[in-house]
């Protein structure tokens, strides 16, 4: 996959878990985005930041302690590949782990 590949499919992952998220409430979570980063601020001071990495071509993320490492898959959808974890179930698990807050990602 070539760069310009791998930074759209990245660039449009991120932009629609942000738009999705769009319709939380923004005391629950307040979203920051900056040059492929996309940043997730929980209202229990839990922090999410997710960004990809072209380099590695993968999405990375980081939040409570762990970070993973997702690959694009043929079905479109990021898996990080020593765990089976999905990029949008893991986001819509720790939301509703720590805040309560159940969102179609």
């Amino acid at each position: 996959m070539d760069d310009a590949t791998f930074d759209k499919l990245a660039r449009d992952e991120l932009h629609d878990i942000e738009e999705r998220l769009g319709s939380v409430d923004p005391d629950d979570v307040e979203i920051g985005t900056s040059d492929g980063i996309l940043r997730l601020d929980l209202r229990d001071g839990t922090k999410i930041v997710i960004n990809s990495h072209r380099a590695a071509r993968q999405i990375w993320m980081a939040a409570v302690a762990t970070a993973w490492h997702f690959d694009p898959g043929p079905d479109g959808r990021w898996r990080a590949a020593k765990t089976g974890d999905e990029l949008r179930d893991t986001v819509r698990r720790i939301l509703k782990e720590h805040i309560a807050v159940d969102v179609s990602l």
